[in-house]
């Protein structure tokens, strides 16, 4: 079977993954947006990602034994844990990685994403603008997940590639409690 590859960004109104001080603390879905996160994650089978989002990810490897998660929160978890990742880093090494299902290449070329989708058992999420660049400029996404959250934050790390040029269809939105809207396309 042969995967799929989709790009999911959560970004403000004029198009940033993060303002100008590298902050994304305002993209932190509601209770709604984060229950519809976890029901999409059944359909990821691997998710591509570079050294910082993985980092930041690991906080999904441990957790708590007491009762400050709540269960939707162990639900992601548990699906996070489940699925394979792929870690773009030249810095990070095995003894960094979380587990057996954390494969960690230092460049993420092309040929080697395409080997990933192509050996995929569903969908291929690949995470964060900078790691997403180069196959969002070869034309490699099929779907563009977008959570945009109702706030400009005037300048910082954009969630498309400045140079790139996209005819998309909107093939699915859902506009939530907090003014967060999705929207998903895909290419013409």
């Amino acid at each position: 079977m042969v995967g799929t590859l989709s790009y999911t960004a959560t970004v403000s109104l004029d198009g940033y993954a993060a303002d100008a001080d590298g902050n994304f603390q305002w993209s932190a879905p509601s209770g709604e947006v984060f229950e519809f996160h976890v029901d999409r994650m059944a359909a990821v089978s691997t998710e591509v990602l570079g050294r910082n989002t993985y980092l930041l990810m690991r906080y999904w490897d441990s957790p708590p034994q007491d009762d400050s998660w709540s269960a939707l929160e162990h639900e992601f978890a548990r699906r996070w844990s489940r699925i394979d990742h792929v870690v773009a880093s030249s810095t990070l090494t095995r003894g960094d990685l979380a587990s057996d299902r954390v494969r960690l290449v230092p460049e993420l070329r092309l040929t080697e994403l395409e080997k990933i989708v192509a050996d995929a058992a569903g969908q291929v999420e690949i995470f964060g603008p900078t790691t997403a660049s180069a196959a969002i400029r070869a034309g490699m996404v099929r779907d563009f997940r977008f959570f945009v959250v109702p706030r400009a934050v005037g300048g910082g790390l954009r969630a498309l590639p400045d140079d790139v040029q996209l005819d998309l269809r909107l093939v699915e939105h859902r506009i939530f409690g907090n003014g967060t809207a999705y929207l998903h396309y895909r290419p013409r």
